[in-house]
């Protein structure tokens, strides 16, 4: 069995391409290789590898999962139904005139692969995004951050039924019930029919007879929402958590949507990252440098002595081995980096010193050439 192609080799975009280029790349293919118009043999095996591609990498947690670990990722964790759920098929097709489900389903299994199920129900609430700032101690050793949203929740009035309390909730007249309904249009390839949720119930087959006066019958209110989130050791600065579940409650009863916590590291005084190696700068006059010094340094466990060698020289790079930031494959190290100052300015007394140390110098350096001859 042949090997999967590379998703964003398959659509044509870079690894870094944003969700329009994405979007702009499968449209021009799905119209490409679409089988209703291309008859080609391979037509209808290279629309599905493309429609495959563009459901996982505009999909946010999909592609995140793919970036990571690849086709393994999907596989393991994706049954074919669930991969193409949630990607946006219909608005790119309905361009063509082409009938969504119709398609996918004939390539998926015919009746076996239902998106009209998949989107059958309550439902699902809507994702939320927000950022954190911790710092670079918090970052190397983990720590937990409480943070408060504004998101909508279930209407705590009505229960979430949309309907004011005391009053019946009925099947809605414009679907009967079934929460969908079909969108006929007519294009070059005769009528199309679209199965859509229902404008009237919004999906939920059931409206109410009175609708909630706190929430206008939508099940939903806004609220505030206090959670805590575990920001594990060693996170990397843009780092995403998401916390399932976390998101704005799914309309009258639906499931709750995720949270999605982008991590910022808050810039240290005296400290840089560097991958997995923690960085400080540290002067030294020149007479430390010649004959060697300690320096108490910044780290991420505290101040820490660092003894600095007789003659070393600017730029010399001292390493604090297990005093970096933990990861995976090990702690990383803490590089100090040794800058000699020369003074801008001296008085009389430095001046006559480096004076007389400069002609010891050149007494020796005389000497050493008088050798050498």
């Amino acid at each position: 069995m042949a090997s999967k192609r590379d998703y964003y080799e398959v659509l044509g975009v870079e690894r870094g391409a944003s969700p329009d280029d994405i979007k702009k790349a499968f449209r021009k293919l799905a119209f490409q290789y679409h089988p209703d118009r291309n008859k080609e043999p391979d037509a209808e095996e290279k629309f599905k590898e493309v429609s495959e591609a563009y459901a996982v990498l505009s999909d946010v947690e999909k592609r995140q999962q793919y970036d990571t670990f690849g086709h393994a990722g999907i596989s393991g964790r994706y049954s074919t139904e669930d991969i193409f759920r949630g990607a946006n098929f219909r608005d790119i097709f309905s361009e063509f005139g082409f009938n969504f489900e119709d398609i996918l389903g004939r390539m998926f299994g015919g009746g076996g692969f239902n998106f009209q199920r998949a989107q059958a129900g309550p439902r699902r609430g809507s994702d939320l995004q927000t950022r954190i700032q911790v710092t670079l101690e918090q970052a190397a050793f983990g720590t937990e951050v409480e943070i408060s949203l504004n998101r909508l929740q279930s209407c705590s009035r009505c229960g979430g039924n949309g309907a004011e309390p005391g009053s019946d909730v009925s099947t809605c007249p414009r679907c009967n019930g079934r929460g969908r309904i079909e969108q006929r249009t007519q294009s070059l390839f005769g009528q199309m029919i679209r199965v859509v949720p229902c404008d009237r119930c919004e999906g939920r087959g059931r409206i109410p007879e009175t609708p909630c006066r706190t929430c206008g019958g939508k099940g939903l209110e806004p609220g505030k929402h206090r959670l805590s989130v575990k920001v594990p050791p060693g996170i990397d600065d843009g780092t995403q958590l998401i916390l399932r579940s976390q998101g704005e409650d799914g309309p009258f009863g639906g499931p709750p949507g995720d949270l999605y916590v982008r991590v910022q590291l808050k810039p240290h005084p005296h400290l840089l990252r560097r991958g997995k190696d923690i960085i400080y700068e540290a002067e030294i006059n020149f007479p430390s440098a010649a004959l060697g010094t300690s320096l108490n340094v910044p780290s991420l466990t505290g101040e820490k002595s660092l003894r600095v060698p007789p003659g070393t020289q600017s730029g010399t790079i001292l390493r604090m081995r297990g005093e970096g930031m933990p990861s995976r494959f090990g702690k990383g190290d803490q590089l100090v980096h040794v800058t000699v100052n020369v003074p801008e300015k001296l008085s009389r007394r430095q001046r006559e010193l480096i004076e007389e140390l400069d002609k010891e110098f050149e007494a020796q350096s005389n000497k050493k050439g008088w050798f050498r001859r």
